[in-house]
């Protein structure tokens, strides 16, 4: 038979050692604490930080506007994000004018305007995708169909039916261009 005395001290070290796991757990939990206090600071940052630059961005009067002005409307380092073009709110594809080259145009992009300013026929997805050396698997075909559709709606290559990608201003065709199905290109 056990005494009290040795019952009680059988308790007590049960309880420091509950009190001990306890405290490990509390160590743990502060260590996560601490992370996640630093991930909300550095997003908070970050939300700051970038309505910092979007009031400076909209702050500048718009494409005539002179960069000493600028420079005067924004100041310390968001001055600089301005001068300097931040991508940030920023069309990379801007819509065509008469007066914009191809060259303002992404490498990517321009590289579709050059293929179909050269090509003979309008040319499918698929087809441009061959011509830049790119892979035809359908998965990436489709990722780059959506490039073509943003040159469309941005005025830069035209899209004669659905599919069919030509250089702006391109007549449709009257006769079967090359991987045109028989009936495409007769109206």
């Amino acid at each position: 038979m056990v005494s009290w005395l040795e019952e009680l001290e059988r308790r007590e070290a049960a309880a420091r050692d509950r009190i001990a796991e306890l405290r490990g757990q509390i160590d743990e939990l502060t260590a996560l604490l601490v992370e996640q206090e630093g991930v909300l600071s550095r997003l908070e940052i970050t939300r700051e930080t970038m309505g910092e630059i979007l009031s400076a961005a909209s702050a500048v009067s718009g494409p005539g506007a002179d960069k000493d002005e600028v420079a005067e409307s924004a100041n310390g380092p968001m001055a600089e994000a301005v001068l300097t073009g931040s991508p940030v709110g920023v069309r990379l594809v801007p819509t065509w004018s008469a007066e914009l080259e191809a060259e303002v145009l992404p490498s990517s992009y321009r590289d579709i305007v050059e293929i179909l300013g050269d090509a003979v026929h309008p040319m499918r997805a698929h087809q441009l995708c061959a011509a830049l050396g790119l892979s035809t698997d359908k998965n990436k075909v489709e990722g780059f169909r959506s490039k073509l559709k943003r040159l469309v709606e941005r005025d830069w290559i035209a899209e004669l039916e659905p599919g069919l990608f030509a250089a702006r201003g391109t007549p449709l065709p009257t006769e079967r261009a090359p991987g045109q199905p028989e009936d495409a290109g007769r109206r």
